[in-house]
């Protein structure tokens, strides 16, 4: 039954959907970077203080994400799965750059965003899935969703109360991660041959076939600002030191100008445009 329903999934879908679980694998790392941040930390590996506690549970939690996501890939027979092990080996061997520099403010910041990205891609993959007619599919995906969106409130709860008690620090260290820009966790995603095939960029490819098929775009990037920005409520603190204060109109102004940026660069794209994916055993997927 399961091979009956996941026939029905096209080569696009199965690419997003691998590309979520080798995020999802690369756990390992996303508990090493919680780990990086100061006054945080489990200094034990089995600290009873709340950090080490939070940071156990939840990686235990997102743990059977991969897990499921995994499994159900490999039973579905359509797989080249010892490429998607590889990508998962290389990308956990990579680790990631959050650009987090150790600082909590940063780290809660970056957690906040990538939680409710990562809600919106399971809710997409979860919503395509009915659409193609797996259910079961649609069902695992949907938890998984459920489970990010818990987190996310976790995340941006911490941030609340940093913004009640450290207004300053707390705009400052806002308007820094964004201009930074937030990185996803698997940008460093390799699978050994996709850049000696096509000359490109795994995880860019991968990213935009999740665009083109409405799973993650740079229009769901400027939804978590503005909504975090309003569940922040930015634009009401006042009395702020003049630098947090320019950091606050930063802020304020950037989702229009994020927005802006995103049309003009889907007006300049290309259409059309096909890759080869190891994952799906080299057949061919259009990207834009």
């Amino acid at each position: 039954d399961l091979r009956e329903r996941a026939a029905n999934l096209p080569d696009d879908y199965l690419v997003v959907f691998a590309g979520d679980m080798i995020t999802e694998e690369a756990l390992p790392t996303y508990m090493t970077m919680l780990n990086t941040l100061d006054g945080c930390r489990d200094e034990t590996g089995a600290s009873k203080t709340p950090w080490g506690i939070w940071t156990r549970a939840w990686t235990a939690e997102e743990n059977r994400h991969g897990d499921i996501m995994n499994k159900y890939m490999y039973l579905t027979g359509r797989m080249n799965m010892k490429a998607v092990e590889v990508t998962i080996q290389n990308l956990i061997g990579a680790g990631m750059d959050p650009k987090t520099e150790n600082n909590p403010y940063l780290g809660f910041l970056y957690t906040s965003f990538q939680e409710r990205a990562t809600k919106i891609s399971h809710g997409n993959t979860a919503r395509h899935a009915l659409e193609y007619g797996d259910e079961t599919l649609a069902k695992i995906c949907g938890s998984i969703a459920s489970d990010e969106g818990r987190h996310e409130i976790a995340y941006q709860r911490i941030m609340e109360g940093l913004f009640e008690r450290d207004p300053d620090g707390a705009m400052l260290a806002f308007a820094d991660m964004m201009r930074k820009q937030i990185v996803m966790p698997a940008h460093m995603m390799d699978d050994n041959e996709h850049k000696a095939k096509t000359g490109r960029n795994l995880f860019a490819d991968f990213s935009a076939v999740a665009e083109r098929t409405e799973t993650y775009t740079a229009m769901d990037y400027v939804s978590i600002m503005e909504y975090l920005i309003k569940r922040w409520k930015v634009e009401e603190f006042q009395h702020l030191s003049g630098e947090a204060a320019e950091a606050q109109e930063y802020l304020m102004k950037l989702p229009a100008r994020i927005t802006k940026l995103a049309e003009r660069a889907n007006a300049r794209k290309k259409r059309g445009g096909v890759s080869p994916f190891s994952w799906v055993f080299d057949r061919e997927v259009q990207l834009h």
